[in-house]
């Protein structure tokens, strides 16, 4: 016997380890090349209808492909973004078309559900495939076999395949846009905020919204400043607009929010310096520098090796005005005026307030609402007095009186500026 004599648990110990890792490389060998492209037919013009959808249903509708995306990060793989059921998708594969050879490959897939599926059976996971070599793959299809009918499979384009110099500094990701969303005045004032503090590009995965917000959308998407992804979620899968299983037959929560932040970190990889995740109500005010250039800047060069900032959440309930800013030809347009809400909630014992994010998007694998599952670099959390998250919304501490509530008019500093754009915005609008 390999471990005869050994008596001493030390030894056993280490004769344990030896054994084990003898085992183990062969094992991950073999897993590597279960995983390697192998080809399945040859001489084919690529056939299968390309999918045009944002959300596109496979076969027997248990997964679901947003998109995939060229990450040679580690080695050469298409990572697709997309949903799944955890239980009942074993297992998939990629099938690629390589041309001019008509080489049709197919790569066994790696499903990786991402942990934060907040007891949902459908979560967002990471399809991840070998590319084979000596091939840049334009597109691939997803089945569930590693043999059948390519010309029945639909055909996904294969995006971040060239490698883009960026084109903005900051992109905004707004995930999603639902219920019929009609809180116009803020939306509006958010985006002037975000173009103030830096931001060129807005991201929104839209599943609905009202008539009226539609025209505002029309207005930014002309300007150039935003990008709507159709979110037809609804469409596919029982949605919930709470972020945790109520156990009521919903399959995934939040209208597939974290799948939506995730495709738009990769979408937005190649051509975005920074990708700053928050929510229509919420812009990260910097204390301590005028815009996110300079915040990030410093941020940078005081955290070296970072790739990811999270900046607190602070709540100024829509509940307490202030007098301040009472803008007539505002009062009829629907929405919350935030320039009126400048008192903001205390900390709550024993709570940790959440945290959104602004993130290096080539350094991130995976990420959940509050803060990044996967990433090359590390986290650091922003203090308060460099920037902090303004939140207006529905009170979450209901019964505290108005002395107990925090000034902070921080955003006055833009006052002339933000009235001033929002004004502009209203006209064209003709709001």
């Amino acid at each position: 016997m390999l471990c005869a004599g050994k008596k001493s648990y030390f030894a056993a110990a280490v004769c344990i380890i030896t054994v084990t890792s003898m085992l183990a490389v062969p094992y991950l060998q073999l897993q590597r090349l279960s995983h390697q492209p192998k080809v399945i037919q040859e001489g084919r013009r690529c056939g299968g209808k390309i999918a045009n959808s944002t959300i596109t249903a496979l076969k027997g509708n248990k997964t679901f492909i947003i998109s995939p995306y060229f990450d040679d990060r580690e080695s050469k793989v298409t990572r697709l973004i997309g949903i799944v059921h955890h239980e009942d998708v074993k297992q998939l594969y990629c099938w690629f078309c390589c041309q001019p050879s008509g080489k049709i490959y197919v790569s066994k897939a790696k499903i990786d559900v991402h942990s934060d599926r907040f007891g949902f059976p459908y979560g967002a996971a990471d399809i991840v495939c070998m590319e084979p070599e000596n091939c840049d793959p334009t597109h691939v299809s997803i089945h569930q076999f590693p043999h059948g009918n390519a010309d029945q499979l639909p055909r996904f384009e294969i995006k971040n395949r060239k490698a883009e110099t960026f084109s903005v500094d900051f992109t905004v990701c707004i995930s999603t846009m639902f219920g019929n969303y009609n809180n116009v005045l803020q939306f509006i004032q958010s985006m002037e905020m975000y173009k103030i503090l830096g931001a060129q590009k807005v991201v929104i995965y839209k599943n609905n919204c009202s008539h009226l917000m539609e025209k505002v959308l029309e207005f930014y998407i002309e300007e150039g400043t935003v990008e709507i992804i159709p979110w037809p979620i609804n469409s596919h899968l029982r949605v919930s607009s709470e972020w945790h299983f109520m156990q009521d037959g919903t399959h995934i929560g939040y209208y597939g929010q974290i799948t939506a932040l995730n495709d738009c970190i990769y979408r937005n990889m190649e051509r975005s310096k920074f990708v700053v995740l928050n929510d229509a109500d919420e812009i990260i005010l910097p204390l301590k520098h005028p815009n996110w250039k300079a915040m990030m800047n410093s941020l940078q060069e005081q955290n070296p090796g970072t790739s990811v900032f999270l900046f607190e959440n602070h709540i100024f309930p829509e509940t307490v005005s202030s007098h301040m800013f009472n803008i007539s030809s505002w009062n009829t347009v629907p929405g919350v005026n935030i320039l009126q809400h400048v008192y903001r909630e205390p900390d709550r014992k024993d709570v940790i307030n959440p945290r959104k994010m602004i993130v290096d998007p080539r350094k991130v694998i995976q990420t959940s609402v509050h803060s990044v599952l996967r990433a090359y670099g590390k986290s650091a959390n922003v203090p308060m007095d460099v920037a902090l998250i303004y939140h207006c919304r529905e009170p979450l501490q209901r019964d505290l009186p108005r002395e107990s509530l925090i000034r902070d008019t921080t955003l006055w500093r833009y006052n002339l500026s933000l009235i001033k754009n929002v004004n502009k915005v209203l006209s064209r609008v003709m709001l």
